[in-house]
């Protein structure tokens, strides 16, 4: 049954209509206990009201007979004084006297309880308006005032004025909390920072007069309640007031508390001449003022002031009148070493509250940019005048030392915080780093053919030769690279490194976070370089109460740390991720390198752009100081000349390069595990066409052998012309194999592949061909072979596998020259087919093998560019013509070569283009004919660079004019 509001009924016959009959029953039983209940709260609610009624009726009858009772006591004082009156008095002359004294006993016991009932008023009127010391005196006059109206509930004697005058008791009982009140008012004032030194004063003077205390007492009441105050700020709430207000409070509390304490305990010793500008010895001075009996006294003035305005006060007694407060000990001045170990012995109280409560409130502080406001807070109040005028006399006087705030009690706290931030931000960006790297590894592998932002890590070829609006910036017309900045980096600076979008956006995403955290960094650190003198100097020539920016070096030292805290997690990360390629033995594909391989050069590509890309990252490590930036200038020239040490470079300095030295190691892992599985998916095509034995296999890989005019002289002594045919080009699995091989680098982006790369992948692949050609001829070369290797096949082997070891063959490294010492196993296996051809052909056909192998390598060293390298030996030609000319060699890209060098003409003189042509024709002319038509026939251009003997004599197609012109 759903819930009804009987209030909201307003048709009891809609009940009845909207519900059954057993449905009315539970709603007429629920009105009935409803209406119970409310009867019951109705007798309990009268019931409560009665018991009020009746306590107030008692009340009131109690106060109809106390009003009553008065009234009948001041009918019977009025009839005992009639009665007095009525009564026939003495002699004339004595009864005159006496009535005159008694009369004046009565006006001075009136006048007396006459002050006695004003004394609360103007008490409470001294406490709201701060002015303990008088509240002080008061209460102390009124207590005089019980003792001589014989008021005092100490003494036994029966008190007739008590008797006569019954409201008095009410006042007495109210002064019994008025000490209390002053004690408590007094106290709280001590802990206020903001007190005067006035107010301080009276308020321990009312204390030392109320406790009856010395000196050395109200000293130990001043420290501790001082102490409570450090207490009260470390512990109000923090949503009253700021952080940076209540670190601003406890230094000011600090602070006040020592010139308060000179200001009031210290006293200069006789000897000295005291210092206007300086006060000291405010509560001897004041004690004495208070507590002094001679005429002048501050109690007397107060009071004869307050009672010249009425009539009744010349009845009071000389000893009301001329009241004033003592002490049962004499107040003697603080010995000057009490004082010192006293304030000192507080300050290491203070000390340990002050850590640990501060670092409870820095818990709250979040950004650095906090951490500076609060120090700079602190700096300004201690730089004030009002803070730093007599901070350093003050501080020698009561301690002997100076006090220094911020070194022995904040600023270790500031760097703890600090450093407990940038450790928490560095590990959030690592984690988050982590975590997007996985996840980008994980697209990866999953379908990057979908992703267009990770499309091209198996294959970078389609974004190298893409055109976007990114590949000049707006500026590069009027603006040289050189005055670019790194963080202005354009499309095609990154295409020739093959950055790729993936790397460029990750890169961009770490380097964010880091910038974050540098700006907020840099609010603590000084705008620009770090001097320390000349950063603390304040504006108005202010002496600095401390460095702010003193930590500067120890703040850059834990960025630096945390930061490569931070790079080792990324490290780690990556490391993982390798050693997980490589245990998986990831698949090639030719297309897209296979989605594990993929992973791996988007891995490589990351360590090896980090460091590049990241200029924030090489900020939190070097630091912010633009001095670092000429270290480093520095360094990279002493290493350029071989004079410098690396000793030498700053430390920061060497942990960057370290770094960057474990980024490039780790990328060259991965470029390992990218060469292992292409030389191994590619040799192993090859071995298996090398090894067929069917027939016909090694008609299918043949290509067309050069047929060549030979002159050879008989025994005769005449010349016979014979024709010999030797093999021209290598087999077509080995161009293959070169080709794909070119293609597998040329598809990761191969002009920015290190060197150290290429160099390691040439060698590994000749040492797995020079493996499939040891097996060959184990197998092929035996005596007991099925298809044994003819002398045919033997040339052309033997042309394939000098022709392999002059493309993959290691080279002198950059920088250096000689010839390499030749492998054993390259020579055991020439041997091995050369076996197999006769040695007088053997002799015969070696020297045009050879012309042929060269000109074979300089025609592919276009195609095969990135294996040949820069360095090619084989290119070589020396210029004999009778005029030297210079050139400018106008290099493609930085490392490796894929084309060849472009000669540019930089012959000052210009020259007519009749004339350019004379001169070719008569060098031309000059030449024997076979040379002239092999000069110009088609391929001349290659023919001439592959010809290295005749050099000499054929004319230099770079020397005519249409080639000439094209440069000018």
């Amino acid at each position: 049954m759903a819930a009804v509001k009987l209030s909201e009924v307003r048709d009891p016959s809609a009940l009845f209509e909207a519900h059954s009959a057993e449905e009315i029953r539970g709603l007429e039983g629920k009105v009935r206990a409803e209406i119970e209940q409310k009867k019951e709260e109705l007798r309990q609610m009268v019931g409560e009201r009665y018991r009020d009624l009746i306590e107030a009726a008692d009340t009131i009858g109690e106060m109809r007979r106390s009003a009553g009772l008065v009234v009948d006591a001041v009918r019977g004082m009025e009839r005992y004084c009639g009665a007095l009156r009525a009564k026939p008095g003495p002699a004339p002359g004595h009864r005159g006297g006496g009535a005159a004294q008694s009369q004046e006993r009565f006006y001075c016991t009136a006048a007396q309880i006459k002050l006695l009932l004003e004394i609360p008023e103007k008490i409470w009127s001294a406490m709201e308006s701060s002015q303990f010391l008088r509240a002080t005196q008061l209460y102390l006059l009124c207590c005089h005032l019980h003792s001589l109206l014989q008021l005092d509930s100490s003494t036994s004697r029966y008190s007739p004025v008590l008797a006569k005058f019954p409201i008095l008791i009410r006042q007495v009982a109210a002064a019994g909390t008025f000490r209390a009140t002053i004690l408590q008012e007094s106290k709280s004032l001590l802990r206020c920072s903001s007190a005067s030194d006035q107010s301080v004063t009276e308020a321990l003077c009312s204390i030392m007069l109320l406790e009856d205390s010395s000196p050395r007492q109200a000293l130990a009441e001043f420290l501790l309640a001082r102490k409570a105050g450090i207490q009260q700020l470390l512990n109000q709430p923090h949503h009253g007031s700021s952080i940076k207000t209540q670190v601003c409070s406890l230094v000011e509390l600090l602070a006040n508390t020592l010139y308060q304490a000179h200001a009031l305990f210290y006293t200069q010793p006789d000897a000295v001449a005291a210092d206007p500008a300086l006060s000291c010895g405010l509560l001897f001075s004041m004690l004495e003022t208070v507590t002094a009996q001679q005429a002048g006294g501050k109690g007397i003035k107060v009071l004869r002031e307050e009672m010249q305005s009425v009539n009744w006060s010349k009845h009071l007694p000389p000893s009301v009148l001329d009241f004033q407060p003592t002490l049962r000990t004499l107040a003697h001045p603080i010995n000057q070493d009490y004082l010192q170990e006293t304030l000192q012995q507080w300050i290491n109280l203070c000390n340990e509250d002050l850590k640990s409560g501060i670092s409870a409130l820095l818990v709250y502080v979040k950004t650095l940019k906090g951490l500076a406001g609060i120090r700079d807070a602190v700096w300004e109040l201690l730089t004030s005048d009002s803070m730093s005028q007599n901070w350093e006399k003050v501080c020698h006087r009561l301690l002997d030392r100076p006090i220094r705030f911020w070194e022995d009690m904040m600023q270790q706290l500031f760097l703890d915080r600090l450093q407990t931030l940038m450790k928490e931000g560095l590990e959030s960006i690592s984690s988050e780093s982590v975590q997007l790297l996985l996840s980008t590894l994980q697209d990866l592998e999953k379908n990057p053919d979908s992703l267009k932002h990770i499309q091209h890590e198996g294959n970078i070829c389609s974004f190298l030769w893409s055109e976007s609006q990114s590949d000049l910036p707006p500026d590069a017309a009027w603006i040289s690279v050189a005055h670019r900045g790194p963080q202005r980096r354009s499309g095609l600076s990154l295409k020739a490194q093959a950055v790729t979008p993936c790397i460029q956006s990750f890169c961009q995403v770490i380097d964010s976070k880091l910038k974050v955290k540098l700006e907020d960094l840099f609010s603590y650190l000084p705008r620009e370089a770090p001097a320390g003198e000349q950063q603390s100097q304040p504006l108005g020539g202010r002496p600095s109460a401390f460095d702010r920016y003193g930590d500067a070096g120890t703040v850059q030292e834990m960025l630096c740390h945390h930061c490569l805290t931070c790079m080792q997690h990324i490290q780690d990360s990556v490391r993982t991720q390798l050693k997980s390629a490589a245990d998986a033995e990831p698949a090639y594909n030719a297309a897209m390198c296979g989605h594990t391989l993929g992973r791996v050069l988007f891995l490589a590509r990351l360590c090896q752009s980090l460091s590049e890309l990241c200029p924030h990252l090489k900020q939190c490590i070097l630091g912010k100081s633009g001095g670092i930036e000429h270290t480093i200038r520095e360094a990279k020239t002493t290493k350029k000349s071989g004079k410098g040490r690396a000793a030498d470079k700053p430390q920061v300095v060497c942990k960057w390069q370290e770094l960057k030295d474990k980024l490039i190691k780790q990328s060259l892992d991965a470029y390992s595990i990218w060469s292992a599985t292409v030389v191994k998916h590619l040799v192993h095509s090859f071995t298996n066409t090398l090894l067929q034995s069917a027939a016909g296999s090694a008609l299918a890989t043949a290509t067309q052998w050069d047929e060549i005019e030979i002159q050879e002289e008989t025994e005769a002594g005449s010349s016979v012309t014979s024709k010999i045919r030797l093999p021209g080009q290598c087999s077509w699995y080995v161009q293959s194999l070169l080709f794909n091989l070119c293609q597998a680098v040329n598809r990761v982006g191969g002009h920015a592949l290190p060197k150290v790369t290429l160099q390691a992948l040439l060698r590994s692949c000749l040492d797995e061909v020079l493996g499939a050609y040891e097996k060959l001829c184990q197998e092929g070369l035996g005596k007991k072979s099925a298809n044994p290797v003819t002398q045919t096949r033997a040339l052309q082997l033997l042309f394939d596998l000098r022709y392999l070891c002059l493309v993959l063959g290691s080279r002198a490294e950059d920088g250096k020259s000689g010839k390499t010492k030749p492998d054993s196993r390259i020579q055991h296996i020439a041997d091995q087919l050369e076996g197999r051809i006769d040695p007088f052909d053997l002799d015969v056909f070696t020297p045009h093998l050879n012309v042929n192998l060269n000109r074979l390598a300089q025609r592919t060293s276009v195609l095969f560019g990135l294996l040949t390298g820069a360095e090619n030996q084989f290119i070589s030609r020396s210029s004999t013509l009778g005029v030297q000319e210079t050139h400018n060699v106008l290099p493609l890209a930085s490392s490796q070569i894929r084309f060849g060098l472009l000669p540019l003409s930089m012959t000052s003189s210009r020259k007519s283009l009749s004339r350019i042509v004379e001169e070719a024709r008569t060098q031309v002319t000059a030449t024997v004919p076979k040379a002239q038509e092999d000069t110009f026939r088609p391929g001349s251009l290659f023919r001439q660079l592959a010809t290295q003997d005749d050099d000499t004599q054929a004319p230099s197609l770079f020397k005519l004019g249409w080639l000439s012109s094209m440069t000018k």
